[in-house]
């Protein structure tokens, strides 16, 4: 089985699928992340930005923006989407030197493929003191209790779960949540905030399966045996699906002085 790292770069593949089925965000998104500054953000840096479903919403608010993504295939599908103002780097945010700091700092479903080493020293050399940390996304889930019990079943011979577990064991019942875990431990950052703005989506059986294609628990799968789970959760959905797409947000602060 891939590690993280084969699993953040499994993707590429599937550009044009994630651009196609992936939700993209809300303004209400980005008038949270605003709220939470206090004072307008000029620059930005994105990581992990994908083929740019929230590079475009910052970009659209006028923020000089760099999206950074380690994936040539993403990068492209991005490209095509982004305003030509948008600053476009193919690098894992591991490979990024400390230099030019931004104003903000963001992960849009991103921040769980970064190494957990030296992740918020490294976070906090691309921010300005005082500058914010946003880290956004969650889990599409089935709204119907019956229709998730027949596609889990439908999955269990090839996958027990389709979820990323959380990458510091934080129990789903916990209230903060990670990164705000880790955020809330670093020595770096302050003033750590987490919040949900509801998202609730109606899909096709067809769009949703096409969603599920790119996830990557789905992706690892020998490739026989991703036509076999795709085609045995496509008998057991109904013709559309509703969905349950919260938004979950973390947001931190650079503090001054470290």
């Amino acid at each position: 089985m891939l590690g993280m790292s084969g699993r953040a770069l499994s993707f590429g593949a599937k550009a044009e699928a994630y651009e196609r089925f992936r939700p993209g965000y809300s303004t209400e998104l980005f008038d949270t992340v605003m709220g939470y500054a206090g004072q307008p953000v000029r620059t930005a840096l994105e990581i992990g930005a994908g083929t740019g479903k929230a590079t475009r919403l910052f970009a659209q608010q006028g923020i000089s923006l760099t999206a950074t993504e380690p994936d040539g295939a993403m990068l492209a599908e991005l490209r095509s989407h982004v305003p030509a103002s948008v600053r476009t780097v193919q690098a894992a945010f591991e490979d990024l030197r400390p230099g030019e700091k931004y104003g903000l700092v963001y992960a849009a479903a991103a921040l769980h493929w970064t190494n957990r080493e030296g992740r918020w020293q490294r976070m906090a050399a691309l921010l300005e003191p005082g500058g914010v940390f946003a880290s956004f996304g969650g889990p599409i889930r089935l709204a119907d209790p019956a229709v998730e019990e027949a596609v889990r079943a439908a999955r269990a011979p090839f996958l027990e779960s389709d979820e990323v577990p959380s990458p510091d064991g934080t129990p789903p019942e916990q209230e903060m949540q990670w990164p705000g875990t880790e955020l809330q431990r670093s020595v770096w950052f302050t003033d750590v905030q987490q919040s949900v703005i509801e998202r609730r989506l109606t899909m096709s059986a067809r769009d949703y399966v096409g969603h599920l294609s790119t996830i990557s628990a789905y992706l690892i799968l020998p490739f026989s045996e991703q036509e076999q789970v795709f085609g045995q959760i496509m008998r057991v959905l109904p013709e559309t699906v509703e969905l349950v797409a919260d938004v979950t947000v973390h947001l931190a602060r650079r503090r001054y002085g470290q």
